[in-house]
């Protein structure tokens, strides 16, 4: 055996706990992490109820916390995670979030905030990344954390939402509803190309790259209001 692969072998193994109610979400998740030798998910729970109890065995190294659930608030559970286990590190994962939660979340005690999108093969890094000290946050969160500080460039980007036509925001609305492409084309009565030229179009006024960064963009800023 070689120094690199003894290494390897005895490289500590995190530990993850995920609090998620969305099946399809969490079939993603664990499917993304199952492949990362250094990572084990070593619990699961569909709800505040279940995840509180989850979080008092503190027996997790990263705790990865879902924001709406169908029970109670995430931000409470990332609150108690973070008084009960401070060894450990807590993410949020979520389809987006108001700035409000953003924030709510990072000063109850997440170091990580990321949204569930497409690019689930990134979650092993990110979980890496905080446990070496790390903050991933998505770029559109990271952006909207900034405006915190410069509100004056919130009026930039509503001049940006303005620029989407009424055909685009009923696009996006629809994207918001989780529609899609094909479904979003028989609704409006267009083609599944055209969904898409709007969807690229959409996603270059927002300065976003996903279907969540743009629901979290437009979301922030009023244009769509969603129930979680």
């Amino acid at each position: 055996m070689t120094d690199a692969t003894a290494t390897e072998t005895h490289q500590p193994i995190i530990r993850v706990a995920i609090v998620e109610d969305d099946p399809t979400a969490l079939e993603r998740i664990m499917a993304a992490l199952e492949t990362a030798p250094d990572i084990s998910v070593v619990a699961t729970a569909p709800n505040a109820a279940r995840g509180k109890a989850l979080i008092d065995g503190c027996a997790f190294d990263v705790l990865l916390c879902d924001l709406g659930l169908p029970d109670g608030s995430g931000v409470n559970l990332i609150r108690h995670a973070a008084q009960r286990c401070p060894t450990a590190d807590i993410m949020v994962i979520t389809i987006f979030a108001d700035q409000d939660k953003v924030l709510g979340s990072i000063k109850a005690g997440a170091r990580g905030y990321l949204l569930k999108d497409e690019r689930f093969d990134s979650f092993a890094e990110s979980i890496r990344e905080v446990r070496r000290g790390g903050s991933p946050i998505s770029p559109v969160i990271a952006r909207q954390l900034l405006k915190e500080f410069q509100p004056q460039e919130q009026d930039a980007d509503k001049k940006g939402l303005e620029l989407l036509s009424k055909r685009e925001l009923e696009v996006l609305k629809l994207l918001a509803r989780g529609f899609t492409f094909v479904e979003i084309g028989d609704i409006l009565k267009i083609g599944r190309s055209t969904v898409a030229t709007y969807v690229k179009n959409i996603y270059q006024k927002l300065e976003v790259n996903s279907r969540s960064e743009a629901v979290f963009e437009a979301s922030s800023l009023g244009v769509i209001n969603m129930p979680r």
